[in-house]
């Protein structure tokens, strides 16, 4: 099965019903993708409450990708709110574990930073880390092109299967070591995860300053050329493994839901289950 989302359900307005609260976005979103990537939870653990609201928001076979607390993959500036890492460790696992009870999370995304490169004191942090949140079906994305170097790629794709770990194939911007090349191979045959950050490479290395960045480094609309040669690095993913999950991530323009109507018209899916609000919003528009 191939399940189609984005990331995050709070700024894609051409999924939400005219006249729709801002508190019922996601209820809006899950009316057209039957996933979700959960990116509020790298930035602070999530409250049960709003896990559990969540949970009641969405239909029962709705699954989330949630993306794992910054303080936990490095990439955490600033204190960290949490005295010592097992209370850390041990509020993300509180945190999410409603989830995999009510058999709605997909999988915890680890997102590792550029500068985490291949040597053997990161890989035995690896271990470590994913030692401590073994409940959890988990996805490594590396953003360092060391682990997919000549020689070493083959190595760091055992590493995870050894492991039973999720490979987080992407396709970003080829921008020297600050970024990883489209390696379409799972590493369990039950998931694969697929993230499409788009191709901006002047906005991947020149990412502006403050709190604009984000605005610049995802802005990118995928043609059909590019869409036809992602639907094929799929088509291998799903030869090969169960269930593939493709979350796009280019929406610094807003392009992202686009996108996915398009990859998701151009091969065919259709998602059952969806929650019933509005079903024909895109009806005509991609």
């Amino acid at each position: 099965m191939i399940y189609v989302g984005l990331t995050g359900w709070g700024d894609h307005p051409d999924v939400y019903s005219p006249g729709s609260k801002k508190t019922e976005k996601l209820i809006d979103y899950s009316a057209h993708f039957p996933i979700v990537e959960l990116d509020s939870s790298f930035y602070a653990v999530q409250p049960e409450r709003n896990i559990r609201k969540w949970i009641e928001e969405t239909p029962d076979q709705f699954q989330f990708v949630v993306k794992a607390y910054q303080g936990m993959t490095g990439h955490q500036r600033g204190e960290n709110p949490f005295e010592t890492r097992d209370e850390m460790f041990d509020a993300f696992s509180k945190s999410i574990r409603p989830l995999k009870e009510a058999g709605k999370l997909a999988m915890v995304l680890l997102q590792f930073p550029p500068w985490f490169d291949c040597q053997k004191e990161n890989v035995d942090q690896l271990r470590e880390i994913t030692e401590r949140l073994k409940e959890f079906d988990m996805a490594i994305e590396f953003r360092h092109q060391s682990w997919y170097a000549e020689g070493m790629s083959e190595k760091t794709l055992e590493f995870l299967r050894e492991n039973h770990l999720i490979h987080s194939v992407c396709d970003e911007p080829q921008a020297g070591d600050g970024s990883i090349p489209l390696v379409p191979v799972s590493t369990r045959k039950d998931k694969v995860l697929l993230r499409l950050h788009g191709r901006n490479v002047h906005g991947w290395l020149n990412p502006g300053h403050g709190q604009k960045w984000r605005e610049v480094r995802y802005l990118y609309d995928y043609n059909q050329k590019e869409l036809e040669e992602i639907s094929r690095a799929v088509k291998a993913l799903s030869d090969t493994t169960e269930n593939v999950y493709v979350i796009f991530n280019n929406n610094s323009g807003g392009h992202a839901a686009g996108d996915a109507k398009q990859f998701q018209e151009m091969n065919g899916l259709a998602f059952e289950g969806l929650s019933p609000k509005q079903m024909d919003l895109f009806e005509g528009g991609f």
